[in-house]
């Protein structure tokens, strides 16, 4: 499985811990679509997890947060990820396309 629509954005804190964001802007019949790929690399991430989920200032090893605002016939979906820099890039080559 590739994403369709989300694309994720990295930064690195320099210390060995990234952030990764993925947002879609989707009309009402998408959403559906868009929230089973958030619920896909949620899954993955699990799956693969580098250790406990939560806060990384609270002893967590990563940690995911997900937004999403309605706004007229739009709805935005954010997927923001934290953890260790293999682990998410890892979590990012799995999901890109076999074509790159």
């Amino acid at each position: 499985m590739t994403l369709d629509y989300l694309i994720f954005d990295a930064s690195d804190d320099g210390e060995g811990t990234g952030t990764w964001d993925a947002m879609a802007s989707v009309r009402a019949g998408d959403v559906p679509a868009v929230k089973a790929e958030v619920q896909a690399v949620l899954a993955w991430a699990e799956r693969h997890s580098p250790g406990p989920r939560g806060p990384l200032d609270e002893g967590g090893a990563w940690d995911a947060d997900e937004q999403v605002q309605t706004d007229g016939e739009w709805t935005t979906v954010t997927l923001t990820l934290t953890g260790p820099w293999a682990w998410g890039e890892a979590l990012v080559a799995h999901w890109a396309p076999d074509d790159r």
